[in-house]
């Protein structure tokens, strides 16, 4: 017959101060790991309370397995609470920085319940060799039916120790996207937007993909894309650039200044233009709600700068403008942006009408070459809108000459006596030019040639203004140089355009 001897009772006794000890010592940790010790602390208390009364009246029950129940109950809580106690504390105070898992926490204390339960096993006297002699039968048995649920321990532990998923992530796993609130020994368990929960075994998650939307450390921002389409009538890179600047100067709740918000054009489509905004967000438990403010900006912009927003439709409709005034208002276009230009002052409205037919109009996104250095030219550009940068490449480094803002023209060199390009021409942001050819001044040449005075004229006066060895020369100087350079365009302008004299 096993009593409650004092020499247990002093055991229980030392058992429950560490309890205690560890309930204090767990002030000095987080808050919330507090109150769990205290709790523990006074359980203990309340079960050595129980074993004193076991030893002090236990023997007073009339059955002597009711007393050896009670006995064997009240220390084996007892074990469960004091260990549970220090490995609350190792884990959440003492190595709070490394964040063990709860599941870790889980597996030791079953593996020293175990290691408890043979302890008793062996001071009650239980032969422990003839059990595990006689049953190894039954426990291989019980090992292939616990396949299953080892294998979820396994994977639980897997989890944990790769650290693949943590608590506080979003995941997206087989259809369900969700924050993880717990990692147990069979199963992880995620709460969606909607606030559902979803138990994803654990086996199951450690073999097929999982994908991590965000850390729960926040060190990795999400990033979201919010599509939308605007109309053709605008360049993609004006849009682009208008968007990203209104989502720049906005407040906009969960949606972080650094990295700025982003806009692409990524697609074209029936109805109009595709583009897309990439931004991140602090915290993905509100990222519906950032999608809808993001989508608000974008929509004020567009608004703001007259952009339409086309309805997805294949519809064959009327446009709004006849083709008849399309025409006139293109044409109305063309001769303002001829009329502009210096080099056509001396060109009649008719020619002007004649050459305005011939323009082509070009395009140019931000960073698009219109020619570079040294290639082969016969034509001209007329800047109608945006700007033009103008670079030197002779030597090692590009350099950068001069910016052009509409209303300009480049080439006209290449134009009016065919000589190759002298320098390279890109587009600085969004342009629109007309390119004039060869071919589309011709007539109009042989029908006056002698025009060509006058446009000689104007070429070299525009190059003795951009010859920088003429920087420090009198306007009077200017004009001198000029005027010599004159007759010599004369001659080339009518050996490119095969003019008599």
């Amino acid at each position: 017959m096993l009593l409650v001897t004092a020499d247990t009772l002093r055991d229980a006794a030392l058992y429950t101060g560490i309890a205690v000890l560890v309930a204090t010592l767990s002030f000095a940790g987080p808050r919330e790991r507090r109150r769990g010790a205290v709790v523990l602390a006074t359980i203990a208390l309340v079960l050595l309370g129980a074993l004193w009364v076991l030893q002090q009246w236990g023997r007073t029950l009339p059955n002597q397995t009711l007393y050896d129940i009670a006995r064997e109950g009240v220390l084996a809580l007892l074990a469960v609470v004091v260990i549970r106690a220090v490995l609350q504390f190792v884990a959440g105070v003492l190595l709070a920085r490394f964040r063990v898992p709860t599941l870790f926490i889980d597996v030791l204390l079953g593996l020293a319940l175990i290691v408890y339960a043979l302890v008793r096993l062996d001071v009650v006297g239980v032969n422990l060799a003839g059990i595990v002699t006689t049953s190894a039968v039954i426990t291989g048995a019980i090992a292939f039916s616990a396949q299953e649920v080892l294998g979820a321990l396994w994977a639980g532990l897997s989890l944990q120790a790769e650290r693949t998923v943590r608590i506080g992530d979003w995941i997206r796993f087989d259809g369900s996207l969700g924050r993880v609130e717990a990692i147990r020994w069979r199963a992880t368990a995620i709460r969606t937007h909607s606030k559902e929960l979803v138990i994803i075994p654990n086996a199951k998650l450690i073999k097929e993909k999982v994908q991590i939307v965000s850390r729960a450390d926040g060190r990795e921002w999400p990033k979201r894309e919010v599509a939308f389409t605007a109309d053709y009538d605008h360049a993609p890179g004006w849009v682009t650039r208008l968007i990203a600047q209104a989502l720049a100067q906005a407040e906009i709740p969960n949606v972080l200044a650094s990295p700025p918000p982003a806009c692409y054009c990524v697609d074209f489509d029936d109805s109009g233009i595709g583009y897309a905004v990439y931004y991140h967000i602090a915290d993905y438990e509100d990222a519906k709600e950032a999608d809808s403010e993001i989508r608000a900006h974008v929509f004020a912009a567009l608004h703001r700068a007259g952009v339409r927003i086309p309805f997805p439709q294949r519809d064959v409709h009327v446009d709004r403008v006849s083709p008849v005034a399309a025409m006139r208002r293109d044409g109305e276009a063309r001769l303002a942006a001829l009329s502009r230009i210096e080099l056509f002052a001396s060109l009649t409205d008719a020619e002007r009408g004649a050459l305005a037919a011939s323009l082509e109009c070009h395009p140019f996104a931000d960073g698009d070459i219109l020619f570079r250095q040294g290639d082969a030219a016969d034509s001209l550009y007329i800047l109608a809108e945006g700007r033009l940068a103008v670079y030197d490449e002779s030597g090692r480094a590009r350099t950068r000459l001069a910016s052009l803002q509409a209303p300009d023209y480049v080439g006209e060199m290449g134009l009016l006596t065919g000589q190759a390009r002298g320098a390279t021409v890109v587009a600085d942001h969004d342009a629109v030019c007309y390119r004039i050819d060869k071919a589309g001044f011709d007539a109009i040449l042989k029908r006056r040639p002698e025009i060509v005075d006058a446009l000689s004229h104007v070429l070299a006066h525009r190059q003795a203004d951009n010859d920088a060895t003429l920087a420090a020369m009198s306007a009077e100087d200017r004009g001198k140089r000029a005027r010599g350079r004159a007759g010599e365009f004369v001659r080339r302008i009518r050996q490119f355009f095969k003019l008599h004299a």
